[in-house]
């Protein structure tokens, strides 16, 4: 039977499109599913804020009324304006492996972006750089965080073939927590804060992180507007992913670094335990039981894997050891409270300052994702 391509327009086909991405990876022990609430409201265009500057749709690819792939296809106007390109993203897109299919699917893509005056098309990639992004082309055997995309190899084959060629590359690292607190990192941090008079803020209930939250998405646009693909959030953004983010922090993995003079926050790291396995578990619901497996992953049972989901430096202290500050705030916690594992998430393989933070660590890289790009 031929291939034929719909465009999702009812809530009955977004949640057949989310839905897809999940059920293709069914016994998949590397894949782990998104939370389909923030995949649903991240596709919506009443709910996600992005939508002010951006335009986007998606498509579905049935064979004989079965769903085989889906697809992703966004302008990020603001972005263009910014990076001045006339660039479509492509995201959001799994399939099966066949060329009829795959063809079919880029090709509603491609059209779609061609339609609308873009010269290129590349991805994966999301409204947002919070959004997952890059295709996974090694490591295949390693198991996938929240924050990241899993798909199978055959997909880089596909790629290849209708002619996209790497872009941008993204590399990801697993560190082994030392048993002890290196000196290093204490004589590091402590000369740090005599010469740069920053402090550590002590946050001792989750309602205090409140009162820094916009400013911890208003660092990270600080210190990643330089970075591929970066658009700086809007306040409205900034609202959206307080509301969405906040309430999942565990504090013992929350540092902020304040200049001490007038609390300006310049540094931020956060983390929290893993909670692949139980989004694996959950199958990406909260409910009807969800919930319990990600509770008790979040408070770190039965849980020995660290996610490091983020680090920002406002651009005026990087280089000056902010590092040594927060790996001093991080690495007791994760000894005092059984973690074994942390897990970097993507950072772009040319940001080598970002790289030498696990310098000093036993670091090993395990997984490379790729943006992909196509002349239209």
């Amino acid at each position: 039977m031929s291939v034929t391509i719909h465009k999702v327009i009812t809530k009955d086909e977004l949640r057949k499109f989310i839905q897809f991405g999940i059920d293709l990876y069914e016994g998949n022990e590397y894949f782990v599913p998104p939370l389909v609430y923030d995949e649903r409201a991240t596709l919506s265009r009443t709910k996600n804020p992005a939508f002010e500057h951006c335009d986007a749709s998606y498509f579905l690819a049935y064979r004989n009324e079965e769903i085989v792939g889906r697809i992703g296809v966004i302008i990020n106007y603001k972005a263009n304006e910014i990076w001045k390109e006339r660039n479509a993203r492509f995201g959001f897109v799994d399939f099966i492996d066949d060329i009829e299919v795959v063809d079919m699917l880029f090709g509603a893509a491609e059209s779609w972006a061609r339609s609308r005056g873009m010269e290129k098309i590349h991805g994966p990639l999301g409204f947002t750089d919070l959004d997952h992004e890059g295709m996974l082309v090694e490591g295949f055997d390693q198991i996938s965080t929240l924050s990241t995309i899993y798909n199978y190899p055959y997909y880089v084959d596909h790629m290849e073939r209708m002619g996209y060629v790497k872009d941008q590359d993204w590399v990801e690292f697993l560190i082994t927590i030392p048993k002890e607190m290196p000196d290093r990192f204490l004589r590091a941090s402590e000369i740090v804060k005599k010469r740069s008079g920053l402090v550590v803020k002590h946050l001792q209930d989750k309602n205090d992180v409140y009162p820094y939250a916009k400013d911890i998405f208003r660092l990270i646009n600080r210190a990643y507007k330089d970075l591929y693909g970066f658009v700086e959030l809007s306040e409205k953004q900034i609202d959206y992913y307080v509301e969405m983010y906040i309430p999942m922090l565990r504090l013992e993995f929350l540092t902020l670094v304040v200049r001490q003079e007038d609390n300006k926050l310049v540094g931020v790291g956060i983390g929290l335990p893993s909670i692949a396995k139980a989004l694996q578990k959950a199958r990406g619901r909260f409910l009807p039981t969800g919930w319990y497996h990600l509770y008790k992953a979040l408070k770190g049972k039965g849980n020995n894997v660290l996610d490091l989901l983020l680090v920002a430096v406002d651009p005026e202290y990087q280089g000056k050891g902010v590092n040594a500050l927060l790996f001093n705030e991080f690495i007791p916690a994760a000894i005092r409270l059984g973690f074994e594992y942390a897990e970097s998430n993507p950072e772009l393989d040319l940001n080598h300052k970002v790289k030498s933070m696990w310098n000093d660590l036993d670091a090993r890289q395990t997984k490379r994702r790729r943006a992909f790009i196509k002349q239209l």
